[in-house]
This record gives structure tokens, sequence and C-alpha cells, in this order.
């Protein structure tokens, strides 16, 4: 199992300013000389990775106090230089939002290149508060999606001189990137599933699928993926197909991890402050989900699907406590026997995952205590994780070194 180191970036100072974290709070409340601070101690944070054994995750928000990172190119294409081994995911690149998926696409392959070839590469449709400030018609963004897809694949895979592109979305004259990427054909792909339905076309791709934050939602989409894999007539679907996001905290005590997670848990109580409007702008969902959230209302379940424990009873995150998350498949926290037991959970009912998408930095959580919950992760957890991988994969913790945990 592969695991991922990841953080939204977030500056918590402005989350008092304004009950709107996205799209209207003014820049005003940012103050660059906290920020620049800030930037560069979760860029540490990620370098740090490098020696723990663990991978680097990053992803870009826009218009948002809960993000910072403006594009996933920007540090990514520091710490291809910076680091010499973590393999480096962007989840990833809006194509579904942006204007210019060629340009997309001739970043990443500069980060690919630089890096000699550590890129995996995520592709998502954009989160639904970007709809506005992007000016795109929400109802298209799937379709916009989809498209900007196929364009980037194979902008990367045309070797033999320009191509032109009259698409429904985008249109382009002599795309010929220089450079072109590292890994051949292209660096993996990775895409968010938010949905059972939403896994059948990653899997008819052939490409990594990530979930979590909900362990019964994540079950769905995984088992989907697996079926639609089978009727396809392929080989059952790797377990590096299968990714799985979880807030994690690790102490040297149950109550310390607890404690981290409290804090991490910060990312679930303010990536959904915005207006409705903006959350759910018409025509960005399928008609699908929509309804299903109306018989949910109709029975007096309020919140998002992903909002709920195992059983599917309502779970609000934002109040919800750090046990009932843990059970939920939220949250990760504990000691570091109790937090490896939990992964293992999550593994046997999930069906299995070969990535790990551990977001151990959130919120209000310190730079020395965000330290400590990785190191004890990479120091206690880690190597007790080789029991999850496929064989060809067990080389990959040979990297993994004894390192004094700090203070």
């Amino acid at each position: 199992m592969q695991v991922y180191h990841f953080s939204e970036n977030p500056y918590p100072d402005a989350w008092d300013a304004d009950p709107c974290l996205r799209v209207t709070l003014p820049n005003q409340h940012f103050d660059p000389k906290v920020g620049a601070d800030l930037i560069n101690r979760y860029i540490d944070e990620w370098v740090l990775c490098d020696e723990l054994g663990l991978n680097i995750w990053v992803n870009e928000h826009h218009s948002t106090a809960t993000c910072l990172t403006a594009s996933t190119m920007l540090p990514l294409a520091m710490l291809a230089r910076e680091t010499k081994k973590a393999r480096l995911l962007t989840l990833g690149v809006p194509i579904g939002m942006r204007m210019d998926p060629v340009l997309a696409a001739e970043e990443l392959a500069y980060i690919d290149v630089v890096s000699h070839g550590r890129l995996e590469m995520g592709l998502v449709r954009g989160y639904s508060t970007e709809v506005a400030p992007n000016n795109v018609n929400p109802a298209h963004t799937t379709e916009r999606f989809w498209e900007a897809h196929d364009l980037v694949i194979k902008t990367m895979t045309t070797h033999d001189g320009p191509f032109n592109w009259e698409g429904e979305h985008f249109h382009f004259r002599q795309v010929n990137i220089w450079p072109r990427p590292y890994q051949e054909p292209h660096p993996p792909v990775w895409i968010t599933g938010f949905s059972p339905s939403s896994a059948r076309p990653i899997a008819e791709r052939g490409h990594t699928v990530a979930a979590g934050l909900n362990a019964r939602i994540s079950r769905e989409i995984f088992n989907a993926y697996r079926q639609r894999t089978n009727e396809l007539g392929r080989p059952a679907a790797r377990q590096d197909r299968f990714g799985y996001l979880a807030l994690v905290g690790v102490g040297e005590t149950e109550e310390e991890g607890h404690r981290f997670a409290s804090q991490v848990k910060g990312y679930l109580e303010t990536t959904g402050r915005a207006p409705s409007h903006f959350l759910s702008p018409p025509g960005y969902f399928p008609v699908s989900a929509k309804l299903s959230e109306f018989r949910r209302a109709q029975q007096g379940i309020a919140g998002s699907i992903f909002q709920t424990d195992r059983k599917g009873n309502p779970l609000p995150h934002a109040t919800a406590s750090i046990p009932q998350l843990i059970d939920a498949g939220v949250v990760l926290a504990g000691n570091p026997d109790q937090v490896f037991e939990q992964i293992k959970d999550l593994y046997d009912y999930t069906g299995g995952f070969g990535h790990l998408l551990a977001m151990m930095q959130g919120g209000h959580l310190s730079h020395d205590d965000t330290v400590k919950s990785m190191s004890l992760f990479s120091r206690e957890v880690l190597p007790r994780l080789k029991e999850f991988l496929e064989p060809q994969e067990a080389e990959v913790l040979e990297r993994v070194r004894e390192r004094p945990l700090p203070g």
C-alpha cells in the first residue's frame, strides 16, 4: 500500500471573518506575511515526506480561505526538484473548469520530466463553488471534463507532429507540446469518484479511482469499478486502481492521536461553508443525485450521502465525534496500533485499496504536531502496511528509513 500525505494548505486565521468561506470572502482577510510563512511551512512538510517514505498529494481550490494552493502545478514543480523518491500526485487539475487543457498537459509533462517520471496525474471536474468564478455552465462541466481528458491524453501521446482539435467545448490548432512526458505513454491517471455511477467510466479507461471519507459509499464505488471491469472481460482490477481518503492523526497515545485528528477535522467543518447557490449550482449535479437528495429530505435525512455512518444514518461531519468518524471511515486516529487496525478494517470492509490518501494536516494543527503525526505514521504504521502489498509493490517500502521523532 502506498501512502500519500495531504494538506489543503488552509488559512484558518480568516475562518471567523465571514460565514461564507468560498467565492465571496474578501481577500483583505489574507495577511501576506502570515500567508508566506504558512505556505512555506506546508511545502516543508511535503518535502519531509521524501525522508519519511511517504508520497505527496497536492490539490487546488480557488477563491477560498480553505486552500491556498492557487495551482497544483506550482508546488509540484518545486517538489519535483526538492524531492528524489516520493510520487507526486496532483488530485487534481480541474480540467472541467480550466480554459486550456493543452497548457495543463504541457505543465504536467514538465513536472513529470523534472521529477524523472514520478508524477501521478489526477484529473478532476472541479468543485461546485468554482463554477461561478470560472464563468462556466454548470450543466456542461462533466462533458467538458471528459473532452478535456481526451485532449490531455492525446496531447501527451502524440509525438509525430502537430494535430488540430475540433471538439464541442475546445478548439486548438497545432497542438505539439514540448517537453513531452517522461513516463510512457503518459503519467498514471487518477479521477475522483463520488458515486457508483461515476466509477464506471473511470473503470472503462482503466484509471485509478479515488474515493473516501465514507466507508459505505467508497465500498459501493469500488464495487462498481470492479463490476464494470468484469463486464468488459478484463482481468480483475488490481488494488492499485483504488485510493481511499481519510483524515489521520497518529499520537503516542489514543488521546493525542484524537487531539491531532480533531484539529485536522477543521477541514470538514469549513469546506462546505458557502451559500447553496454556490454549493449546488443548477445542472452541476446529475438529476439522479438531486432526486436521491430529495427522497432523503422527505425521510427527514439532511445532508450529503457522504455524511452518513456505515448503515446510512445521518452523521453530520462538522458535529460528529472522532470515534463516530472513525467508525464511519472518515478518520483514522489514535496510537499507531489503533491506526493500523483501523486501516485494516477499512481495507477489508471496502474490498481493498492500494493507496491510502492520508490528510495529516488540516485546520489549526501546528507544524510540530503535524510532523510528529507524520513521523509516527512513517515509523510505526507504514512498515506494517507491507502485508497489504501486491508482490511487485513490496520493494517500495525499502526506502523507508528509521528516523527519530521530533523533540
